[in-house]
């Protein structure tokens, strides 16, 4: 047997280890069906939809973040551009802008062979996606609401200030 070709493994779901961390956090969760989780996450600048979707196909977990908006046609193209600066930055997942003007942060989990996700990861993995969408949601609102430009947005966006007014 070539070395590229292996037996077909039956890798567990992650998402049972999800909904049982959803449980202990108290977390609002839906599951929808076997590949899939949805939970809806407040957050300091908006609510965010979370998917969660196993692929038994790719032995990966998918994770998706939408925000609560569409980008109208006429800045679409500066949203692009942001959402580029944006990426360039980030170490996990990445932005898409979708077609219908939604903006969606992704993230996979890669558990090739048979591997199983623990529990660190996946809190890890909807931390990280949620903590990065509220991150830079200002930028968005700052060129879609505001009419910035992608630099003036983003460096508005990630100004920190330092100690009490």
């Amino acid at each position: 047997m070539p070395a590229y070709e292996t037996e077909p493994r039956h890798a567990p779901n992650p998402l049972d280890r999800v909904e049982r961390l959803a449980e202990t956090r108290r977390w609002h969760l839906d599951r929808t069906n076997d590949h899939e989780v949805l939970m809806l996450v407040g957050g300091g600048w908006a609510d965010l939809n979370v998917s969660l979707t196993w692929r038994d196909d790719l032995e990966s977990l998918h994770l998706a973040c939408t925000l609560d908006l569409k980008v109208p046609d006429k800045r679409r193209e500066e949203v692009a551009r942001l959402l580029a600066m944006v990426n360039s930055q980030l170490v996990h997942g990445h932005y898409d802008l979708w077609a219908d003007g939604s903006i969606v942060y992704r993230y996979a989990l890669l558990l090739a062979g048979g591997a199983e996700a623990n529990d660190a990861q996946c809190e890890a993995m909807i931390r990280i996606g949620v903590e990065t969408t509220q991150t830079y949601y200002p930028a968005v609102q700052f060129v879609v609401w505001a009419g910035q430009n992608a630099e003036e947005a983003l460096n508005s966006a990630l100004l920190e200030t330092m100690g009490e007014a």
